[in-house]
């Protein structure tokens, strides 16, 4: 593997993921893989998980780590032919090969803007790093994907199911504000590389981009989309189409106990109590979003293997 920014990346998404769940039971299995490397984690946007999780893999593997809050220094340009004489002092094209210098890995977290749909899908901030930095990129949420968390995901399936083929489907559910379409759209491309019976709800308008979604069967019928489910994914993301828009706060479309049967719940993080899902769920046995937090480690932590034995 020589960067993970998308899902495409994996060569092998069911190999990948047997190998996480073999790592998971030995953390330290590898760890002078990564003596003498040093990742370099930037964010332009703030963490909790995704900063914790996968500064803890690269010291499982033996890596050195920095972190940068990219806010609190230089404003940076990435545009070509720039006149930079108004709020940016450097340009991506100085910055990314300097951290290279300091670098063995990049991991990048930049969200969208999700006000101008061409720039956002253009990945600038990630693509970017791709194109003017020689040390390999890690994409830790990017405008339109965030990797790392689906197969987080894939590897919380694999370990939870109880049939070989189990029910999933992606929930949208309410939320207070407009959220990017970066999760649903990883968790997507990767349902569709693994063996699950896989669908999509939301209410009219919340359809995603169909070029990822392609021939996924999707239902403006929630509790009906919902049956017999074994795992229920929810997530909030705001409309495509109308890019960035809350076209609907619909609160029926919370998940509750009584919608999702006895399918296990399953959610990112950080998640609105009453809002996107009801107490009684979020309490309940049924709840795997800690167990699918813990993930997040050997999700990047295969990923960094991958990257440090290619090195």
């Amino acid at each position: 593997m020589k960067k993970y920014t998308d899902i495409p990346d994996i060569e092998n998404p069911k190999q990948l993921i047997a190998e996480a769940i073999q790592l998971k039971k030995d953390p330290f299995a590898f760890e002078t893989l990564g003596k003498h490397k040093t990742l370099v984690m930037l964010f332009f946007n703030s963490s909790l998980r995704t900063r914790l999780s996968t500064e803890k893999a690269a010291k499982n593997l033996g890596m050195q780590v920095m972190i940068l809050n990219v806010n609190d220094t230089w404003n940076l340009e990435f545009e070509d032919g720039t006149v930079m004489n108004l709020n940016t002092s450097e340009h991506i094209k100085e910055a990314a090969q300097v951290i290279s210098q300091y670098a063995d890995v990049i991991a990048v977290r930049a969200f969208p803007t999700l006000t101008d749909k061409t720039k956002d899908e253009s990945e600038y901030i990630l693509n970017s790093f791709v194109k003017y930095a020689t040390a390999p990129i890690v994409n830790m949420e990017s405008a339109t994907a965030h990797p790392l968390q689906a197969l987080t995901d894939a590897i919380t399936i694999e370990e939870l199911k109880t049939k070989q083929k189990p029910k999933v489907v992606l929930s949208w559910a309410p939320h207070i504000k407009a959220l990017p379409q970066a999760v649903a759209n990883s968790f997507v491309k990767m349902m569709q590389e693994v063996d699950v019976d896989f669908s999509i709800t939301h209410p009219k308008g919340y359809d995603l981009d169909t070029n990822i979604t392609k021939d996924v069967s999707v239902n403006y019928n929630q509790e009906e989309a919902l049956k017999d489910a074994d795992f229920v994914y929810v997530k909030n993301w705001s409309s495509y189409n109308n890019y960035g828009e809350v076209l609907s706060k619909d609160e029926s479309w919370m998940i509750t106990k009584d919608k999702i049967g006895d399918a296990k719940f399953m959610h990112c993080l950080p998640v609105r109590r009453n809002v996107v899902v009801e107490d009684a769920v979020l309490d309940s046995d049924q709840s795997v979003v800690i167990e699918e937090a813990n993930n997040r480690t050997f999700a990047a932590q295969i990923v960094f293997k991958k990257i440090l034995e290619k090195l």
